[in-house]
This record gives structure tokens, sequence and C-alpha cells, in this order.
């Protein structure tokens, strides 16, 4: 799948030429507060299959291991990595030039959905990242403790 992408004034750019590996709301704490958003919408794709072809984004990390990436000169957030999905890049869904392109699958940490915000689709919503019983149960955010 290749898929373009940008921020508000169009410096920080991005293309993607490989497969969406997951799609989904994230509704944490942490994605809010750096979206000032009610909900954050993240596609991830392998970092070997994205490229930045603007500006390359300025970073931030709160959680020791998880970096933010946000374009300086608008702020938008761009992406986010963490040293515990070595390879992989979530990146926003509204970033994208055609967002329509990708679609959720699911709703994650649900658990910490904000009360007054009414979710009225049918996605599965998990608590945490994931089946408890896997790797992948793991915030978008920090690392599980």
């Amino acid at each position: 799948m290749s898929l373009t992408g940008r921020c508000f004034c169009g410096d920080v750019r991005f293309a993607v030429d490989g497969p969406v590996g997951w799609a989904g709301y994230c509704h944490c704490d942490s994605c809010r507060r750096n979206c000032a958003a009610p909900v954050a919408a993240f596609f991830e794709v392998k970092l070997d299959q994205m490229r930045w072809t603007g500006a390359t984004p300025a970073t931030y990390q709160k959680t020791p291991g998880a970096t933010r990436h946000f374009c300086a000169r608008c702020g938008t957030p761009m992406a986010f990595t963490a040293e515990w999905y070595p390879g992989d890049i979530h990146l926003y869904i509204a970033t994208l030039d055609r967002p329509d392109a990708v679609l959720p699958q699911n709703h994650v940490h649900a658990e910490e959905r904000l009360p007054w915000f009414d979710i009225r689709d049918d996605l599965p919503r998990i608590d945490g990242f994931g089946d408890p019983d896997t790797p992948a149960r793991r915030s978008l955010c920090q690392p599980e403790g």
C-alpha cells in the first residue's frame, strides 16, 4: 500500500510503501494529552517501509524509550515509536493525505476512555493494547510494568 501524509503547515511529510499492520483508536491519557483530543487514531507500519519526505520531525520523550515525533513549526503530532516496538512506527491516521484509506480496527486502552466520549461503532474495545496472553499487550505510550 502506498500512503502519503503531512503536518498542518506541510513542512513534515512522509511516504509509506508497505502494508498497514495495525490501525485503531487509542484512548490512553498520554495519547489524548499529546493530541489535545478525546481519542487518537493510529496506524502501524514497519520503519523500513516509511520515510520522511519533507522536514525531519522534532522529537519529545516523556516516557523513557518512547519517542513522539511532531512538526517543530506548526506542532502537529506525526508519529510514535518505542523501544518495545522495535522496527515499527505508529503514524496518526489524520495526517494522511487520504485518511479514508486506513480504517481503524479496534479501540485500545478502552478502560481509559473519557466517560463523556460516546463510542457508537461496533469495533472491539480492548483494555490495554491487546490479548493479555500475547507480547503485543503493551501500552502505545509506556511499557507494561
